[in-house]
């Protein structure tokens, strides 16, 4: 079953009412953001999702064939390439293997089958230990995560009572509430929320309490607008 998969569609999800369902591993569960079919059977799928892993749980090893990008909300996340704390931030390019587990439990948030063929840099960001710079506008500092081909994807902190101008979505845009309250004209989003605006689409953002929002843009199809 495919959802939300009209990326011509502004969507929001309050992820935080959506009950969890299982995957085909035990101890992993889902929520499914948007999701596009592969296969027959749904498990191969260009795919947003928050994926919860319980205590000492594991996911079977697997090839990413259209690579693999998550962020980690809670607890840590743990492969044979390291441990992953809340707050990291990985990408694992096509091709590229792992076997996933987690032995205190841990909830990601997962992008699948996204990746350019170009786009072969696998790494991983502290984003807890690194620094924040300047934004383009006053109270928003940007913690750079990743830019390829028009693509590009940052961690945006909004201090109290912060405006930004109105502006356009050229190649769409992304947006998982981390922590606070993010707003616009159209409503507000807590933490938990997530957004996908299409290629073009156009709003006024600003945050009275101030927010933490991981932002993705230039990513989604142009020609579905």
């Amino acid at each position: 079953m495919n959802i939300h998969a009209d990326f011509s569609e502004r969507v929001v999800v309050d992820t935080t009412a959506m009950a969890w369902e299982p995957s085909p591993m035990a101890g992993v569960e889902r929520r499914k953001l948007d999701r596009v079919n592969m296969t027959e059977d749904g498990e191969v799928a260009r795919a947003t999702s928050l994926v919860r892993y319980a205590p000492k749980s594991y996911f079977k090893p697997h090839t990413h064939g259209g690579g693999e990008e998550f962020f980690v909300l809670e607890g840590t996340f743990s492969d044979q390439h390291g441990d992953y704390p809340a707050g990291t931030y990985v990408r694992n390019p096509i091709g590229s293997r792992h076997k996933p587990h987690s032995e205190e439990g841990c909830v990601i948030f997962v992008k699948l089958h996204q990746f350019d063929e170009g786009d072969t840099e696998q790494f991983s960001v502290d984003t807890k230990a690194a620094q924040f710079l300047p934004g383009s506008s006053p109270g928003l500092t940007v913690l750079p995560l990743h830019s390829y081909e028009g693509e590009s994807c940052a961690l945006v902190r909004w201090a109290p009572e912060t405006i930004f101008n109105p502006h356009r979505h050229f190649g769409g845009e992304e947006i998982f509430v981390l922590e606070g309250v993010f707003s616009d004209e159209n409503g507000d989003y807590p933490a938990g929320t997530w957004l996908r605006s299409p290629h073009m689409s156009l709003h006024h953002p600003f945050s009275k309490e101030g927010c933490l929002i991981y932002v993705k843009t230039g990513h989604l199809p142009i020609e579905a607008a």
